[in-house]
Formats: structure tokens, sequence, C-alpha cells
């Protein structure tokens, strides 16, 4: 029996604050970036997030025994977290947190994909087909060299980002699959958050080293970010969004948090004064748009439904 609940006023407080903080993950990071760079970022607050998660599970006195058994699976999702960190880390040097934060979000449309040719029981609907076309429709609209400040010429390396922070959206959608069809779906969530951080703190921090980019400077405007990234965007919004599912429905949860990307392209005009073209707005529009129809195909099919019966019934 389903014990789950509809959105309440609590929730609806408590979502609209989360999608803000994940919003600023983006924006903290690339106002940072200069001073620190955007991997070893990652990979620093990944470390202190993952030690706060263990210094949790050890006093809750969680059980170990499944996360051992499914540490294949573990380290392949840790990897593929690391991997989209490193691809939105790179993006976020050549385009803007607004862009980034959009093109990341295209993740569940890549985990509806692979989902529905990987498990029977997640099969597309003919609405959830149209919503992956608009989505992908908006991504092509998103590229035009529209986007570009009126009279600029059109910057390969502004398009080079967008499609790094494309390919991360990727990685999470690859993640999430992991989880989904491998041991890692009866692991509790800790355990599971614990591989992802870990294996991504060690991997983020050779890429760094590989890529030169250990150096930075100890500003109080870096730590800052360091301390928010690690305990709110990593740890703290984590609990949260946990208590959340289990006490709402997943699917009203999920649709509410396609907040994140309207607010990040909102903040980072705000607060790193960047340019947002009407043909981005659009493009972001449509993505979100056929992000909706994927995931809230149930819900609108059911309410059509009730609709229609409604009419019915009416004299």
């Amino acid at each position: 029996m389903e014990t789950r609940k509809a959105m309440d006023g609590q929730a609806v407080v408590v979502m609209t604050l989360l999608c803000l903080v994940w919003s600023l993950q983006q924006v903290g990071i690339k106002a940072v970036a200069h001073d620190m760079a955007p991997v070893l970022q990652i990979a620093l607050r990944s470390g202190l997030a993952a030690m706060l998660v263990g210094l949790l599970m050890l006093a809750r006195r969680e059980n170990l025994a499944q996360a051992r058994a499914a540490w294949r699976p573990g380290l392949l999702a840790g990897s593929l977290f690391a991997l989209e960190y490193v691809l939105l880390g790179a993006g976020l040097q050549y385009t803007s947190a607004a862009h980034a934060v959009v093109f990341l979000y295209t993740g569940p449309l890549f985990v509806a994909l692979g989902l529905h040719f990987r498990l029977a029981s997640e099969r597309l609907t003919p609405l959830q087909w149209a919503g992956v076309a608009l989505a992908f429709a908006g991504i092509v609209v998103a590229f035009l060299p529209g986007t570009a400040p009126a009279g600029a010429p059109v910057n390969p390396r502004g398009l080079l980002g967008d499609l790094l922070c494309l390919a991360a959206g990727a990685a999470w959608g690859a993640t999430t699959l992991v989880v989904r069809c491998s041991r890692l779906a009866h692991v509790p969530a800790t355990q599971v958050v614990l591989y992802q951080l870990t294996a991504g703190c060690v991997l983020l921090l050779g890429a760094a080293a590989l890529l030169g980019q250990l150096d930075f400077a100890a500003t109080p405007l870096v730590i800052g970010n360091l301390v928010f990234q690690s305990v709110i965007v990593s740890f703290a919004s984590l609990l949260a969004w946990f208590h959340l599912l289990r006490r709402y429905l997943a699917s009203r949860l999920g649709i509410f948090s396609f907040l994140t990307p309207l607010f990040g392209v909102l903040l980072g005009a705000m607060l790193l004064d960047e340019h947002v073209s009407m043909a981005f707005l659009l493009g972001a529009a449509l993505v979100l748009a056929g992000i909706v129809l994927v995931s809230a195909s149930g819900p609108l099919t059911l309410l059509f439904a009730a609709r229609q019966k409604q009419g019915r019934v009416e004299p």
C-alpha cells in the first residue's frame, strides 16, 4: 500500500529551498573558478561530504554487507560521478553557470531513454517520446548562434563549454542507470552516495593533478564556497532530499525539482552578470517542458483520464 503522500505546504517550502541550493552549486563553482579550479573544488567537496556521510552511517550503525557485495557497480557509479564533474568543471571554464545548469539537467532525459531500452516496465509512452523530442529540439535551439549577444561573434569556446555540460548531463543519466539496474538498487541510499563521493574524490583529485589544477588561493570566498558546497549542497541537501522521498510521492518531487535550472539561469544573471539571450531562454524553456512531459507522463495521463471521465458523467 502506498504510504507516501502528495505535496503539501511544508514539502513545497523545503523543495523550493533545495532547488535554490542546487542552483547555487554551479554559480558558486563559477564565482571562484579564477582562484580554485572547478575540478579541484568538486574533488575536495566530495571528500569532505564523504566524511560527513561516513560519520552519519557510523552513528546509525548501518550494516555494510549489501554495500560490500555491490562494490563493482559501486565503483562504476563512482567513476561516472567523477566523469560527470570533470566534464562539468571543464565546461564551466568556457560557458556560463546559466548554460551549465540547464544542460546538466538534461540528465533525466538520458535516464528515461536508457531505462526504455533496459527495463520493460520503463517503456516510454507516446507522450514521453513527445517530451524527449521537445527537449532535444530545445537543445538545438539553445546551441544556435543566436545565443550570443547582439552583434557579437559566436564564441566557439562557449559552444565547447555547452557541449561539455551536456555530456555531464549524459554522465549523470548513466550514473542513475547503473544505480537503478544493478545491486545498488537494493543498497541504502547513504551507502550508494558514499561510493559516489569517495570514488569521485579520488578520481577527481587524480584528474586535477593530471590537468595541473591543484593550485588555489585560500581566499575567504573560496573557503566559504567550499564549506557551502560540502556541508550544504553535498550533505545537508542530500539528507533533506531522501527525507522527502520517504514521505512524499517521488514523481511530484521530481517534477518540482526542475525549478533548479530556472533558479540557475536567474542567479547566473543576477550574481555573475551573465548574458542570457532570448534564443537560449527559448531553448531552455523547450528543454524544461520536454523534461516535465517525460517525468510527469503518469500524473498527466491520469489527470487527462479523470477529466474525460468527469466530462462523460456530467449531464
